[in-house]
């Protein structure tokens, strides 16, 4: 598979990328500071994308960009909180192919990714009858897998579902999501809801024996972190 080396400092934002891009069918590694990268480089690694923060502990994003350029024929994605213009000029400069900020969601970055496959032409052929989206049936309240394994849903698992399908990549708050899920007049917390989607990730695994792209996002919500389909 397509091996993509994140670097970035954010614990949290690290293993969140480095999940997500796991689950969407690439072997991504994370590391949190410009000594990690050098050394993963220098132990033989070929990454096909490096996304790259730009303020590490020990190392400059844009100095780094320019160091890789000159020994490795990697894209790199440069993903950084600085989003004025000089600092997107200064980081193309640098050698970045692609610039992002960090409010993009995950599915923005994945899509930045591919799109620099293509245009490297490293993104592996996908075989044109297979599908990989999740289908949502909002007739019969069901979620069927790429393997075309389905799970009928609980009114209370679809309405999450529905939510976090029709934004799939984007992260649905907690609270957004008690008060779409909560019944009239029920006490619902968040330990609910943790409850809920503990239950479906079970059945949802057992049924269709595929990883639940259901992810949380610590302190925030849950993100949907497959391809989905609303019907």
């Amino acid at each position: 598979m397509t091996y993509i080396l994140i670097v970035e400092d954010e614990p949290r934002l690290r293993k969140d990328l480095t999940d997500f891009l796991e689950l969407t069918g690439f072997t991504a590694e994370g590391v949190g500071t410009a000594r990690e990268l050098r050394q993963a480089l220098t132990d033989g690694s070929s990454p096909a994308v490096i996304v790259l923060d730009v303020g590490l502990p020990d190392g400059n994003g844009f100095e780094l960009a320019a160091e890789i350029r000159k020994s490795h024929a990697c894209g790199i994605v440069m993903l950084t909180a600085l989003g004025g213009s000089d600092d997107r000029i200064r980081g193309f400069e640098s050698g970045a192919d692609i610039y992002l900020v960090k409010d993009s969601t995950l599915r923005e970055i994945e899509a930045a990714i591919r799109s620099l496959l293509r245009r490297t032409g490293n993104l592996p052929e996908v075989a044109p009858d297979v599908d990989d989206r999740w289908v949502l049936d909002g007739k019969n309240w069901m979620l069927i897998a790429p393997n075309r394994c389905s799970l009928r849903l609980t009114a209370t698992e679809f309405a999450f579902m529905n939510v976090l399908c029709s934004r799939s990549g984007e992260i649905c708050e907690r609270a957004e999501l008690m008060g779409i899920v909560a019944r009239p007049k029920s006490n619902f917390d968040s330990r609910h809801l943790d409850a809920v989607v503990s239950r479906l990730r079970r059945k949802l695994e057992e049924r269709t024996e595929l990883p639940a792209p259901i992810k949380a996002v610590y302190g925030v919500g849950y993100t949907f972190t497959a391809t989905a389909v609303v019907q």
